[in-house]
């Protein structure tokens, strides 16, 4: 950001916040304070430490966390901003209720609260947007602003492989369709095929997967790499022939919003080969950029990986298709701007 100085707030904290950036979470507030806060959306704790600041506004990410801030705003008289990134605008409210999460059943609770008193929700995609405004949340406040990638610092490297990779990034949940997958490569992969499947994240479903890939006799042929640092994935990127997420809307009714993992693909030059589902046709442009198919269309999709891996010349011009989407479209510089200008509106 160049006109604001943004402070991290939080009750955990996960990863790392960028070098030299303020940090204020619950961490060591003891737990009467974490209690009173998840429980009771408490904001004391946090007014006290962001009070001194004099913040231009709030902005939460998240639905859930939106609920959150806001009485935190309130107190401070401060405008909140809440972005929508995906479950937030798309999980059921059976799934909220049933979750056993103190700060879903409070988002179930105080949503339309945060409808009428939030100054403005922000949607990674369009589909999103559409969600929340079936929610009930204010069509004049609620804009879509896609979530940029820094297309100077991600740029494509290509590494010479003696086998054809198909790259999979994902948390190994429903949602994801990583079975979807595993069942299409089972297709197009034979002992004459020099193709491979490497699928990098964790999740409940790893061992259910693994065991679909012994099934199918295609386990020699499907690496689980389980998680990895965001450089290595970036270097495996250099290495496929393509990325495949063939998303589902899972049970809960949780979609995708629009998925980073499809910008840094497109920032390498990698094609996509995708499902119809939530955002991802806004950035996967079908038979442009890569290929949607239907979710859960095993068929198509088997299909559809086969075309690029039998067509490097395919592949090639799909993929730079890709990188000058997110270029055009997806500028982390042009994005964050566009996002201080909105800021400026509020502050």
């Amino acid at each position: 950001m160049q006109k604001y100085d943004p402070v991290f707030v939080g009750r955990s904290v996960l990863g790392k916040a960028p070098e030299g950036a303020k940090v204020i979470s619950l961490v060591g507030a003891g737990s009467y304070q974490i209690y009173k806060n998840v429980v009771f959306r408490n904001a004391k704790y946090f007014e006290r430490l962001i009070k001194p600041l004099k913040p231009a506004l709030i902005h939460a990410h998240f639905g859930v966390e939106g609920v959150y801030a806001l009485e935190l705003a309130k107190s401070l008289n401060t405008p909140l901003v809440t972005t929508f990134h995906g479950f937030d605008a798309t999980i059921t409210n059976k799934a909220l209720l049933t979750s056993g999460k103190p700060s879903w059943v409070n988002y179930l609770i105080h949503r339309r609260k945060l409808a009428k008193e939030g100054q403005m929700f922000v949607c990674v995609s369009n589909y999103i947007r559409d969600r929340v405004l079936e929610m009930g949340f204010p069509e004049e406040r609620t804009i879509t602003h896609y979530i940029g990638i820094d297309t100077e610092t991600i740029k494509p490297i290509k590494e010479i492989t003696h086998v054809k990779i198909i790259l999979h990034v994902a948390r190994l949940v429903e949602k994801k369709g990583t079975e979807y997958l595993i069942k299409a490569f089972s297709k197009i992969s034979t002992a004459k095929k020099n193709y491979q499947l490497v699928i990098i994240g964790e999740g409940p479903l790893r061992d259910e997967l693994q065991s679909l890939a012994c099934s199918l006799r295609i386990n020699d042929r499907i690496n689980f790499l389980g998680v990895q640092n965001h450089s290595e994935v970036i270097k495996w990127m250099g290495r496929a022939s393509l990325f495949c997420l063939p998303s589902i809307v899972a049970s809960s009714g949780d979609s995708e919003g629009l998925g980073m993992v499809f910008l840094e693909a497109a920032a390498m030059a990698v094609p996509a080969v995708a499902t119809y589902h939530g955002g991802i046709p806004e950035v996967v442009k079908d038979g442009e950029t890569g290929y949607l198919v239907k979710e859960k269309d095993i068929n198509s999709l088997a299909e559809c990986l086969r075309n690029l891996l039998e067509n490097d010349g395919l592949c090639d011009r799909m993929g730079q298709a890709a990188r000058k989407l997110v270029e055009r479209e997806f500028n982390i510089r042009n994005q964050t701007a566009m996002l201080e200008e909105l800021y400026k509106e509020l502050s």
